[in-house]
């Protein structure tokens, strides 16, 4: 079996199409394990077969122990009905995954549907290395969301799950007619773990994503909504997981957190909006 760098090293020459310098926006050439452009920028795969597009480090507070949860959780079948609603947009499509962390979501969405050799790029660096761990039909890269490192009219379906959106650079790299599909939490996901983190602080249990989803409606007026929305039973391996896979616990106090363990949620409400668009000639214009 090939190692990962030698993997990532034949996606790039099959499809060093994809990519553009995000310095100078030039096209980009594969050849020796790194992408190059005519100014002579330089990318090198990392031995995890990964590429890391940014000018300098970013340090971010999503760290690989957060992310190790989250898999356990994901590949548990914690977001299953969403994937299964996914693969029926997602088939036979080039996909982008913004801020894919760890990787899960497009690891299982393919296998729903099958998709085109796809990308999948997040700020973590973390994230993006343990991405890595799937077969490399699909890429992954360190790339930023205002500066997206792909040429235009790149991907059929973009891929926006709990991750914040630039559509300008959205509009750029997709194709003609493409999708844009966002999933954005409302006001019941993860209720139960809102309030036992933040008994006592109403604010916190509650919030309203409204702003997003008019935002998506001014990017796409004909857009499509689809609410998904059920309850999840915790296997009972993956418990302790939940109160470690998001931002949530970062402002819980370490009493509450020490509560918790020895009192672990054993049920989840996911309730979430997937809400599905498509660029047109005149909004791709309006860009």
């Amino acid at each position: 079996m090939l190692k990962k760098i030698d993997q990532a090293a034949l996606f790039l020459e099959k499809n060093q199409q994809v990519f553009r310098c995000p310095f100078c926006h030039e096209a980009m050439k594969a050849k020796d394990k790194t992408l190059f452009c005519s100014n002579r920028h330089r990318f090198d795969l990392s031995k995890k077969g990964t590429l890391y597009f940014l000018k300098q480090h970013v340090k971010t507070e999503y760290d690989q122990k957060m992310f190790q949860h989250r898999r356990a959780l994901i590949l548990n079948g914690m977001y299953d009905p969403l994937i299964a609603l996914l693969a029926e947009k997602c088939q036979g499509e080039r996909v982008l995954d913004v801020g894919c962390g760890e990787g899960s979501f497009l690891h299982l969405l393919e296998q729903q549907a099958t998709l085109l050799p796809s990308v999948g790029f997040d700020l973590s660096k973390e994230g993006v290395y343990l991405a890595s761990d799937y077969n490399q039909k699909h890429f992954f890269c360190v790339a930023d969301l205002t500066n997206l490192p792909f040429n235009k009219g790149t991907f059929s379906t973009i891929l926006n799950i709990f991750s914040p959106s630039n559509y300008q650079e959205f509009a750029r790299v997709s194709q003609s007619n493409g999708q844009v599909i966002k999933v954005v939490p409302r006001s019941g996901y993860l209720k139960e773990l809102r309030q036992a983190f933040f008994p006592e602080d109403l604010a916190k249990q509650h919030y309203s994503n409204e702003a997003v989803i008019a935002k998506f409606q001014e990017t796409f007026p004909k857009m499509e909504r689809k609410i998904v929305t059920y309850t999840f039973e915790i296997p009972e391996n993956c418990q302790h997981s939940l109160l470690e896979m998001s931002p949530l616990e970062w402002s819980v106090t370490k009493e509450r957190k020490e509560f918790l363990q020895k009192n672990l949620l054993s049920r989840i409400t996911i309730d979430l909006e997937v809400l599905i668009g498509r660029f047109s000639a005149d909004n791709m214009k309006n860009m």
